[in-house]
């Protein structure tokens, strides 16, 4: 590396990095609006429509190390090229898709695409970026992730507003092929990289993992409609499947997963703790609609703007948390991240029940930079010390153990409510009850955090070499 491109971040990679994690999460966001124009376009139910965002999402997560591999084999530009030529084209067919069937199929195509840009800015970051400037770049990426969350669903409204749904992924199409156009002239070629050949793929590890966490997803989906295979049978073939993986990651040659990056305290705690935060970060999503619609008797619209408090914050500060990163280090920012958070989910617990809506968006404003905190910090304190042959891998898992974490709120944290208020009938249920079950489970919430914490704590600031 130069000594000018030592000394600050090319802008056009930046630019090239920011903006394929954007494509990744608008190909997320700006879909769940159009489920309502699609049930009745294709005059099919709402767990049927459910899967076009599905479909993307359990993409995303069963390739996504898969992808971050192939970069460290096969170049990291040159496979975010090829995810982002995937991109383009799965949103054309996309675009064009004459049956939900289809629609669905290209949908599981982009989000193979979206694992790619996901994993890759985090690896090419760390290869072209200045040690001293990787926080800033982390929370830079933060930021347009949570902007990609925010701006979907005004988007896809707006596309709704002046035309039919095809024109929302003409648009993600049109933007990713720009994308690709930026990746391509900014992010310099991989030097000095060997040619990697089929046999470094580790096939068997590679397909072992993406079934494994196929059926994670279906499980904790609730399974598929008109196939008779239990939540409980897709749970036990995940364990099988599972210690599958780990006996036979322990015997290749050149692992998919080596165990020592999950043995690795740096490492290993990092991708607890994301699995941890990604769950709590899930239950504000799926619980907070309930609480605000049947305790607080907000209507549709007012919950939309509140629950945009959120993506909003996030955007705003993620480039600043990254900064903090770089200013006093990963562990100090990490550990301030995580205590902030949890202090933000007794907040959220309880301040709603005394002042109403205003509680609820002090807690949000609270809470939210402390997501971004941790994550950037996180983030920088896993990649800082990767090496040049595992970086891919790493942020693969990275993006991995967030997204499990996001399953598992879906799943689990919406169990634990319901549990907590005694019935699955929200709209049925008293308003006391609602209120108890919102404030005990995000107690519950912040104790997952104090687990978080103290990972935090007992973690090295310093990592053994993983390769």
């Amino acid at each position: 590396m130069s000594a000018i491109s030592e000394a600050r971040a090319p802008f056009p990679v930046l630019m090239a990095l920011a903006a394929a994690s954007l494509t990744a999460s608008l190909g997320i966001s700006v879909a769940s609006v159009l489920l309502p124009t699609l049930t009745r376009h294709f005059g099919v139910s709402v767990s049927e429509a459910q899967w076009i965002v599905l479909a993307y999402l359990m993409a995303v997560t069963v390739t996504i190390v898969s992808a971050g591999r192939l970069g460290d084999l096969f170049g990291h530009r040159r496979v975010m090229i090829l995810g982002l030529i995937v991109f383009v084209a799965a949103s054309m067919l996309s675009a064009s898709a004459p049956s939900l069937a289809l629609l669905i199929l290209w949908r599981a195509i982009q989000g193979t695409g979206g694992a790619i840009l996901i994993a890759l800015p985090l690896s090419i970051a760390r290869d072209m970026v200045p040690p001293g400037r990787l926080g800033s770049v982390m929370g830079l990426l933060g930021t347009t992730s949570a902007a990609g969350t925010a701006l979907g669903p005004s988007l896809g409204g707006l596309v709704l507003a002046l035309s039919d749904w095809r024109l929302a992924f003409w648009l993600l199409a049109g933007f990713s092929g720009l994308t690709l156009v930026l990746a391509f002239l900014a992010i310099r070629r991989d030097e000095g990289r060997p040619r990697a050949s089929v046999r470094s793929l580790d096939l068997a590890g590679t397909l072992l993992l993406i079934f494994a966490l196929a059926t994670y997803s279906l499980a904790t989906s609730g399974g598929v409609a008109g196939i008779p295979v239990s939540v409980a049978v897709l749970a036990l073939t995940t364990v099988i499947a599972t210690a599958l993986f780990v006996v036979v990651e322990t015997r290749v040659v050149m692992p998919l997963v080596p165990m020592t990056v999950l043995l690795d305290r740096v490492a290993g705690s990092g991708f607890a703790m994301n699995i941890l935060v990604g769950t709590v970060m899930m239950a504000t999503l799926v619980i907070g609609p309930f609480f605000l619609t049947f305790s607080l008797g907000l209507d549709e619209a007012i919950v939309g703007l509140v629950l945009a408090v959120g993506p909003v914050v996030a955007a705003v500060s993620g480039v600043p948390a990254g900064r903090l990163t770089d200013r006093f280090g990963p562990r100090r920012v990490m550990r301030a991240g995580l205590l902030q958070t949890m202090i933000g989910l007794l907040c959220l617990a309880y301040l709603p029940r005394s002042f109403g809506v205003g509680g609820y968006i002090a807690a949000l404003i609270l809470l939210t930079p402390a997501f971004q905190l941790f994550l950037a910090a996180n983030n920088t304190a896993v990649m800082s010390g990767a090496g040049k042959e595992e970086r891919g891998r790493l942020s693969g898992l990275l993006g991995l153990s967030r997204n499990l974490g996001l399953m598992t709120g879906a799943a689990a944290m919406s169990t634990l409510f319901v549990t907590f208020m005694g019935t699955g009938e929200a709209a049925q249920a008293p308003i006391a009850d609602i209120s108890r079950a919102f404030s005990a489970t995000f107690s519950t919430a912040a104790g997952l955090i104090a687990i978080a914490l103290g990972m935090a704590i007992w973690s090295q600031p310093t990592r053994r070499s993983l390769s």
